[in-house]
């Protein structure tokens, strides 16, 4: 796919736009998706968030809708701090790729079910987990699912990372092991 094709109605830093752009290439079906990728200063709890934009939610039809990738400009380790884009491209990839398979599951949900999915989300750790398996679920079925592996590894065995964090991937996400089953799963069915 030509890489400035990837980049139409994309907003991205120019610090992580080579690695995003690798993860765009692995979803073709985004290609005319309007997505801004954002570098803030701290995000709630999370490294990387997808949503809707709130106007594009209210106003647009689900065909025009308008997407961001919310990213924290550093992780936290102990006492300092790790620019986004210092972290190994492998994992940002994977990371990055999780994201995107959040805007997949969004894609075709109507502006009414988009609403109950985010009061589902902030209310239910139930339902987190179910649509954090389903991001990862897109990301693995768009070909990231060993990103994805080194992501969860990054994150689950660093102990320079908040406890906190790790908890919460460790309780709400798949683990290293469940990914690669549905990587392996993935591949036999690409095979047959």
């Amino acid at each position: 796919m030509d890489v400035e094709k990837l980049a139409e109605n994309k907003v991205i830093p120019e610090e992580i736009k080579e690695v995003t752009l690798r993860a765009l290439a692995h979803y073709p079906e985004l290609e005319d998706v309007e997505i801004h990728f954002e570098l803030l200063d701290n995000i709630k709890g999370n490294v990387m968030q997808a949503q809707p934009k709130f106007g594009s939610l209210l106003f647009n039809s689900k065909a025009n809708r308008k997407y961001r990738i919310k990213i924290s400009r550093q992780l936290e380790l102990d006492d300092e701090w790790l620019p986004i884009e210092e972290v190994p491209d492998n994992v940002l990839l994977g990371w990055i790729g999780h994201e995107l398979g959040h805007v997949m599951d969004y894609i075709d949900r109507s502006r009414f079910g988009m609403i109950v999915f985010g009061v589902r989300y902030v209310t239910s750790n139930n339902f987190v987990t179910k649509a954090e398996i389903t991001a990862d679920s897109h990301a693995i079925a768009s070909g990231l699912g060993n990103y994805l592996v080194d992501t969860k590894n990054f994150i689950l065995s660093n102990d320079r990372l908040p406890e906190d964090y790790r908890n919460k991937i460790r309780e709400l996400y798949m683990s290293p092991g469940e990914i690669m089953t549905l990587v392996e799963v993935e591949e036999e069915e690409d095979d047959t």
